[in-house]
């Protein structure tokens, strides 16, 4: 998988530096994801209310729609510390009970692809999160012997792309669940108009509208693309973002009308040219196209499904009349 395509929805280096900058510190200032946030407000307020942890929280959904800067903002909101981690970066139950052990009363933790966590870590979370206590095992055999230590109250906050992948006893553990939908255009816009205005960039209408066009319905890729058009337009224009500038650059990144770029519309036009519009296996697609089964699966097909370009049956994958006309093809006979 190429982490730099610009229009994955996947964090690079790049994106997690820049985007401290761009985001929103309350809820007040977050845009989208309205039924989550309104939900938060009213948890946030009563566990505030009752000098309480709030409950674990549990988001699910595509990359690049805010989980991370949600997070955040919940510990800001709390007024508590905040400490962030990742699911592979716990290799071993010694480091998480280095970072529990650590963690202040009223904390939040945040552990991002919080389903790759390892199964020996993910069981000893179980006891910190319902008695918010770690049970450690010393020794071996029959002279091992179990010690309790006890820890601060905390809330942890997962997020996860594959919510289908989470055990049931880690899920159930979860008090409060909530689902990350892709964002509208006219949020796009918003998220967009707002993040042109702290980088100082002036931006018309029509390139807010067209930037949000193009975003895949994710604030990152959105934020990605005025990033870089921002460039095209300090070394090839005069500073401000305007529709002749946006376009330009939109197609020297080669970014369409819908957000597809060289892979996603090569995986069309194969099954199309190739395979006579399917339906045609997946393995035999990735042949077609170089790229592995995997790659596909979990990067590309995702917003070609959603945006009904391709559908996926029991017979195979199967491109659509929308897809034939947005690639400016005959629709055949068959079909």
């Amino acid at each position: 998988m190429d982490d730099e395509r610009i229009v994955s929805g996947e964090a690079t280096g790049t994106d997690e530096e820049i985007e401290k900058s761009l985001r929103p510190k309350r809820l007040s200032e977050y845009i989208g994801q309205k039924n989550v946030t309104d939900n938060l407000k009213v948890f946030i307020d009563a566990a505030v209310m009752r000098k309480e942890p709030l409950d674990h929280v549990l988001f699910y959904g595509p990359p690049g729609l805010g989980k991370t800067t949600l997070a955040g903002i919940i510990a800001a909101e709390l007024g508590v510390g905040f400490r962030i981690t990742s699911g592979p970066a716990i290799e071993r139950a010694g480091d998480l009970a280095a970072i529990l052990t650590n963690l202040s009363d009223g904390d939040v933790l945040f552990i991002d692809e919080i389903h790759r966590l390892n199964r020996s870590v993910e069981e000893i979370l179980y006891s910190a999160m319902e008695d918010f206590a770690l049970d450690i095992i010393i020794g071996k055999g029959p002279s091992a012997r179990t010690l309790r230590v006890d820890l601060n109250k905390f809330t942890l906050i997962g997020a996860t792309t594959r919510a289908g992948s989470l055990t049931a006893p880690l899920r159930d553990r979860f008090g409060v669940i909530s689902k990350f939908e892709m964002y509208s255009k006219e949020e796009l816009e918003m998220i967009i108009e707002r993040s042109a205005r702290l980088m100082n960039v002036e931006i018309d209408t029509e390139s807010l509208e067209e930037i949000a066009m193009r975003s895949r319905g994710t604030p990152r890729i959105a934020n990605r693309l005025l990033r870089r058009i921002r460039d095209f337009c300090q070394v090839r224009g005069d500073g401000k973002i305007n529709m002749s500038i946006t376009e330009s650059s939109l197609d020297a990144l080669r970014i369409d009308k819908l957000g597809l770029e060289n892979l996603d519309r090569e995986i069309l036009m194969t099954i199309m040219t190739r395979f006579k519009g399917g339906p045609v296996g997946i393995d035999a697609i990735a042949s077609a196209v170089g790229e592995e089964r995997i790659t596909i699966e979990d990067v590309y097909e995702p917003y070609l499904i959603q945006s009904g370009l391709l559908h996926r049956t029991q017979k195979g994958r199967v491109v659509s009349d929308l897809a034939y006309h947005h690639l400016g093809l005959d629709i055949p006979d068959n079909k």
